[in-house]
């Protein structure tokens, strides 16, 4: 009966853990999304850049995912706390050690201890399995390896956050480059056009059909078409560069290659992405929200670990092995050795010490609880940023695009009446400076139009049909209903 007592308290201690029960903090969640489109694009896959239907920005991505130094790092750490947990775990289970020792020694005929007759000279040959083990009796160490696991998990959000970013990014670059692309393009037509209406004045005005205020005021025009041009080559070749770091690519690429992107006219409007699921679901969805949770649940545990200090830590230690003077007497018989002990510790005073560790982890999980609720407040700000942008956006490109068609008439117009002799060329170049102007706010617009698209998709946690990881499920806490 004492037996069965005593394991049954030994259990009973084994249970014990000090580290709060967790509870994911309430959040006050809307039931639907506001202003949400009604129609559009269904939920983008894993793969969500595909929706722009762009193959080289498809390869670009790929690349960026593959070769990216952000993701690298992000990788790195994964693996860091993926072996952090590994030491955390082995803590949970005996060490057993091999040693082997031999020596030689000489003792002094000057002290006291000397004896005549006492041999000077001594060997010892030792081998052992050391064994030593800790009895968790107030879940130290099961706290401390449920906080290193909360910290994998997290971590491996935090690496799911910045792939999520880095491929909105590129998307970002890669329609201003082609934006930028584009403004060059029109930019240099406007200015080919004027230059050969300049050329065409010169000779009216040496004809003495013309005055040279005409030519002076179109060689004006023609000087502000050529002073837009070189900013325009400035950012692209900027934003060219940056792309290239965002793809990982070498010093050497970065200077020498380029981008590889479609060419000639593009005025593809893409299609609106309209949000899916309940906004509840943004809290699994979003890596950033899973990442700041289970910091909260790292920070959890870790107080069960700082008041788990104030407790007797209790360690049980052995050896078994075998000791002679002569090598070959070693694994005989009568040279074995044995040994097994436990020890006690129990702090009696540290100055506060200990008090202190557990109100700053306390302290912690206060701040991680704070910092929860503050990422789903961003989350859902930029899931409602987003829609109304992508909204507006389509509005803004729709409107400059009939901007657009409206001045090509007018230019039609206004060179029809220089032709007919009605009005001087400052008219159709008037026109003709109105056009460029629409172009590049169209060109300016579409860009916007598919930055609201990929901020949106980044918004609600990136592709989102592709199967839940396992081990992230695994940890998640129950789904709440939005209230």
């Amino acid at each position: 009966m004492r037996n069965a007592v005593a394991v049954a308290a030994g259990l009973v201690l084994a249970a014990c853990s000090f580290a709060p029960a967790y509870e994911r903090p309430p959040a006050e969640l809307p039931q639907s999304w506001r202003g949400a489109p009604a129609e559009g694009s269904p939920a983008p896959g894993e793969r969500w850049w595909s929706l722009f239907g762009d193959p080289g920005l498809d390869q670009l991505v790929d690349e960026a995912l593959a070769n990216n130094r952000d993701v690298a790092i992000a990788v790195a750490r994964v693996d860091e706390a993926r072996a952090l947990v590994r030491i955390r775990e082995s803590e949970l289970y005996p060490s057993v050690v091999g040693n082997a020792d031999a020596d030689r020694s000489r003792a002094s005929r000057r002290t006291d201890f000397f004896f005549p007759g006492v041999p000077t000279y001594s060997t010892n040959y030792r081998a052992t399995i050391d064994v030593a083990y800790e009895l968790d009796l107030w879940g130290r160490l099961r706290n401390a390896t449920a906080a290193a696991r909360a910290d994998l998990l997290g971590t491996e959000a935090a690496r799911d956050t910045i792939r999520i970013a880095l491929a909105s990014e590129v998307v970002r670059s890669y329609y201003s480059l082609r934006a930028l692309d584009e403004q060059a393009a029109a930019t240099e037509r406007a200015l080919e056009l004027r230059t050969r209406a300049l050329e065409l004045e010169r000779e009216r005005a040496a004809a003495g059909l013309i005055s040279e205020l005409d030519v002076r005021q179109l060689e004006g025009e023609v000087a502000a078409a050529r002073a837009l041009l070189p900013a325009v080559l400035r950012e692209r070749a900027a934003e060219e560069a940056a792309l290239a770091v965002l793809a990982g690519r070498s010093p050497r690429a970065i200077i020498e290659d380029g981008i590889a992107r479609a060419s000639g006219p593009d005025s593809q409007s893409p299609a609106v992405v309209v949000p899916a699921g309940l906004p509840s679901d943004l809290l699994l969805r979003r890596p950033d929200l899973f990442e700041a949770e289970q910091r909260l649940v790292a920070a959890n545990a870790r107080i069960g670990v700082a008041r788990a200090a104030f407790f007797p830590q209790v360690t049980l230690t052995g050896y078994l092995g075998t000791e002679a003077a002569s090598l070959s007497d070693l694994f005989k018989g009568p040279a074995g050795i044995w040994q097994v002990a436990a020890g006690l510790t129990q702090p009696i005073f540290q100055g506060g010490r200990l008090r202190g560790e557990v109100e700053a982890t306390e302290a912690r999980q206060r701040q991680a609880v704070a910092q929860y609720q503050r990422t789903i407040q961003n989350a859902f700000r930029e899931v409602r940023d987003a829609v109304s942008a992508q909204a507006r956006a389509r509005e803004i490109y729709d409107a400059e695009g009939a901007r657009v068609a409206a001045q090509r008439e007018a230019l039609k117009l206004a060179a029809a009446r220089y032709q007919a002799g009605l009005v001087n060329l400052l008219v159709p170049i008037d026109a003709e400076r109105r056009l460029l102007d629409a172009e590049l706010n169209r060109i300016d617009a579409l860009r916007r139009q598919r930055t609201a698209v990929a901020d949106l998709v980044r918004a609600l946690g990136g592709g989102w049909t592709a199967p839940e990881d396992p081990a992230r499920a695994a940890a998640a806490p129950e789904r709440p209903a939005a209230r």
